[in-house]
């Protein structure tokens, strides 16, 4: 038996095939129930992400269930096989257990160190298992996967400094006010950036965000999703003295945000701090607010280089990170290797406790008569005779596996035993 694992991800692939695939080729049971009609597919999972489509399987040996596996992808996705062959890749046995690992500590992630992917990796083996589509081997191998993804998370630094520029927007507010609980934030704009502004501000424990946008339905729409309040876009006068954090992030042409309205707003707010975060191109707020006292005013270029400084060190510590995965593919692969040669050690095992039985049996009369003491003593003697006979062949059977040379010793063991 061997391990496949076969997919593309956004290195390999355009967006709009992926966009394709991840929609017909999910993590759900029709999928798995079909993979598993292959005939040499034993075990098998699926991760399905917006960056990655990947098939993780346990199959018999052979290359015909690549054939079929990459025809399983086609079909799912309505792809001309040509289309997709460029973008396939396809690792075995020690590769295939290498990325999985870099996938679970996100190494192989767009940005490297996100969290959602651990997840995600969880949710596709959650669902395998549900459908009874996972077995031994696949079971051992993601919980090992999952372990490794926790080493490299407490370990080293990956996941511990801001890769993008919302990200580094919340951390840096953080910084200032020495955490978010309490505050007040309000988003304008409603597009990619102020959502993934959204998510990390709830996972700060932020309680109250307002959001602004041009068109109210998607400031609505918005809201409804991140728990905020929606704001009209004429309202921004209005709501700046209520809140302490502003983060922009519009499309419009001008400055949203004046002097003028800043100013305002920190004298009814006493001079309590005021903290302005303008990610816009072309910018949201207007530079001069930066100079009134108490308004603490950065712009895209200056959390760009934060995050170019950060992803630096994620970099230095994915050297780190590599070097635990090669630990643990290590790890594994011992593990691996000694299923050859687990049948042969308990047929062995088996042949010669049943010979120890059966003699046992013939000298039923006159054991029978012994004192019980005395007839344990024999039967646990027997045992151990039995257990230093094996010792030398198991040990070298289990030595020969971890060289991955085990076959002929297998062999050889199995002939002499008539196992």
């Amino acid at each position: 038996m061997r391990i496949i694992l076969i997919g593309m991800n956004h290195k390999t692939t355009p967006v709009e095939i992926r966009e394709r695939l991840q929609l017909a080729c999910g993590n759900d049971g029709p999928a798995l129930a079909e993979l598993l009609g292959i005939p040499e597919v034993r075990e098998v999972l699926v991760l399905s992400t917006c960056n990655r489509v990947e098939v993780l399987a346990r199959v018999a040996d052979g290359e015909a269930v690549v054939e079929r596996l990459k025809e399983f992808i086609y079909r799912q996705g309505n792809l001309e096989a040509a289309e997709l062959k460029r973008c396939l890749y396809v690792h075995w046995d020690r590769e295939a257990v290498r990325h999985l690992f870099r996938v679970a500590a996100s190494l192989d992630s767009l940005i490297m160190g996100e969290p959602q992917i651990l997840g995600q990796v969880k949710e596709a083996y959650r669902w395998a298992v549900d459908h009874r589509a996972t077995g031994v081997l696949l079971n051992r191998l993601v919980h090992h996967a999952l372990r490794t993804a926790k080493r490299v998370r407490t370990e080293t630094g990956i996941a511990g400094n801001a890769v993008s520029v919302s990200y580094a927007a919340v951390e840096l507010a953080k910084k200032i006010f020495g955490g978010l609980h309490g505050k007040t934030i309000l988003l304008i704009g409603a597009g990619e950036m102020s959502e993934l502004a959204a998510r990390h501000l709830l996972r700060q424990g932020v309680e109250r965000i307002l959001i602004a946008n041009r068109t109210y339905a998607r400031a609505e729409e918005m809201a409804t999703a991140f728990q905020g309040t929606p704001v009209a876009f004429d309202r921004l006068s209005e709501v700046l003295p209520e809140v302490d954090i502003v983060i922009a992030s519009t499309g419009a042409p001008g400055y949203v945000v004046t002097v003028e309205m800043v100013a305002a707003a920190l004298r009814r707010r006493r001079n309590r701090l005021l903290f302005l975060i303008d990610i816009a191109v072309p910018r949201d707020i207007d530079p001069a607010a930066g100079e009134i006292d108490n308004v603490y005013l950065y712009n895209i270029d200056h959390l760009q280089d934060v995050v170019d400084a950060n992803r630096e060190t994620r970099r230095a510590e994915a050297a780190k990170a590599e070097g635990i995965v090669a630990e643990e593919v290590a790890v594994f692969e011992a593990w691996f290797n000694a299923l050859a040669v687990v049948p042969t050690i308990i047929a062995m095992r088996g042949k010669m406790e049943g010979i120890v039985r059966g003699e046992l049996e013939k000298s039923a009369h006159w054991l029978g008569v012994l004192p019980e003491e005395d007839r344990l003593r024999i039967e646990g003697l027997a045992a151990s005779v039995v257990n230093k006979i094996l010792h030398d062949p198991i040990t070298g059977l289990k030595e020969e596996s971890r060289e991955k040379d085990e076959l002929p010793y297998v062999a050889a063991v199995q002939r002499l035993f008539k196992l």
